[in-house]
This record gives structure tokens, C-alpha cells and sequence, in this order.
């Protein structure tokens, strides 16, 4: 069962496998260029896992910022995981001592898998979310890992290596856009995003965006049903 469920998972993260381990390399790269060794990228990558979030970290070391303000920025950036946790509700309900550690390993492009890939008949759902959700967690422990390595072997210039991240969103959208038949939620998203971003502001746009693209997704959704009796599972 686990076999046929690794099997069935592992061709999914490839994409995946490609941008987190270059991902992590910038991150391991930027986090020895502020004087820590490897050993904190491997601890950290295992335990914050999370793209923004750990290179936002980067700066908190540097600064000596306290746990308050931390927490905060933490909460701030990582906001978005409620709404990711309140979509998964169903497909993890019956998920049972998995339960803990998939919500541990879930970041925006495991989210993006578990949503999008559906499992062959003969595999184990809950195997095939662990195995997607476990895999995408080892190329960024490798690639935070090899990046600190790399870092503290050669000399390289980070100007705008933390770019990476950006790079690697618009590679998932493009892909979401090109494997999706009804574009409406991803032009939803785009709109809001843009008209948060000139009224709020770049430092404060991400939270209204959030709730606005819900709150049009999930409206956009009761009128599907309502009038067609129909949702396209792509929305």
C-alpha cells in the first residue's frame, strides 16, 4: 500500500522537487552569508518550513528581533494557512494520526497538490497525501541544506537571489493556469490582489486580498450550485 501510494505521489513533486531545492539553496546561501552555520538551516527547515517565512527569519536573527514582534510577523505572513486549513477539512477529516503532521507539512505548493491531484483508484488517499506532503518536505531540508554548504565553501554575491521565491509563485501559477479549465478563480485572485495592493499598500494588501478572493470564491460558488447545480472542481 505504501509503495503503490510513494509511487503514485512521487511524479506529482517533481515540479516541486525543482524550484524548493533552488529555493532552499538561495535561502541556505543568504542565512550562512549572516554568519550561522548549516546546522541551523537544516534545523530550520525542518521545523518553520516555510518559504517566506524562514527568509523573513533571516533579517529577525540578524536583528536580534524579540518574540513578540516574531510572533507577530509570523502570524502576519503566514495568515493564509487558516484559509488553506479550512479548505482541507474534508480531505483531511479521516486522516487520523497522519492528521498533525500533514498539517505541519502543508505549505502553498503542498496545498496546491493535495487540491489539484487525485490519487489512483488502488492507492490509499491518506498514504498519497502523506507521501506528497513528505517528499516536498525533503527537497527543501536538502536544498536549505546544500545552500548553507555552498555558502560556507564559496563566496557568492545574494543580491537578488531572495527573487526565488516570486520566481517560483509565478511558475506554479502559470502551471494552475495552463491545467485548469475555468480561470475565473485565478483572475479573482490577480484582481484582488492588484486593488488591495494600490489601496493598502505592499506592506498590508496581503490579509484583505485573502478575504476578499474567499469571499468572491465562495459566492461565485453558491451561484454555480444554485443555478446549474453545478461546481467546477477547478474553482
Amino acid at each position: 500500500m505504501k509503495k503503490q501510494a510513494f509511487k503514485a505521489a512521487f511524479p506529482h513533486t517533481l515540479p516541486v522537487m525543482a524550484g524548493y531545492v533552488f529555493l532552499g539553496l538561495g535561502f541556505g546561501i543568504l542565512l550562512e552569508s549572516k554568519g550561522f552555520s548549516f546546522i541551523w538551516s537544516f534545523i530550520m527547515s525542518i521545523f518553520i518550513y516555510a518559504g517566506s517565512m524562514q527568509y523573513a527569519s533571516i533579517e529577525l536573527l540578524a536583528s536580534g528581533a524579540g518574540v513578540l514582534y516574531t510572533a507577530l510577523m509570523t502570524l502576519i505572513i503566514q495568515i493564509r494557512h487558516l484559509f488553506y486549513g479550512l479548505s482541507l477539512i474534508q480531505k483531511y477529516r479521516n486522516t487520523g494520526k497522519m492528521k498533525p503532521l500533514l498539517i505541519h507539512e502543508l505549505t502553498d505548493e503542498t496545498y496546491s497538490l493535495i487540491c489539484s491531484c487525485e490519487p489512483p483508484e488502488d492507492v490509499d488517499t491518506n498514504w498519497f497525501y502523506f507521501f506528497i506532503s513528505i517528499l516536498d518536505h525533503s527537497y527543501w531540508v536538502t536544498g536549505c541544506t546544500l545552500g548553507a554548504l555552498l555558502g560556507s565553501i564559496i563566496t557568492v554575491n545574494t543580491r537578488g537571489i531572495d527573487f526565488v521565491m516570486t520566481a517560483l509563485f509565478i511558475v506554479i501559477f502559470t502551471d494552475q493556469w495552463l491545467n485548469s479549465k475555468d480561470h475565473r478563480p485565478a483572475v479573482i485572485g490577480v484582481a484582488c490582489s492588484g486593488v488591495c495592493l494600490i489601496l493598502f499598500g505592499s506592506g498590508s494588501f496581503i490579509i484583505p486580498s485573502m478575504f476578499s478572493i474567499i469571499l468572491l470564491l465562495t459566492l461565485m460558488q453558491k451561484k454555480g450550485k444554485t443555478t446549474d447545480g453545478y461546481c467546477d472542481q477547478d474553482s
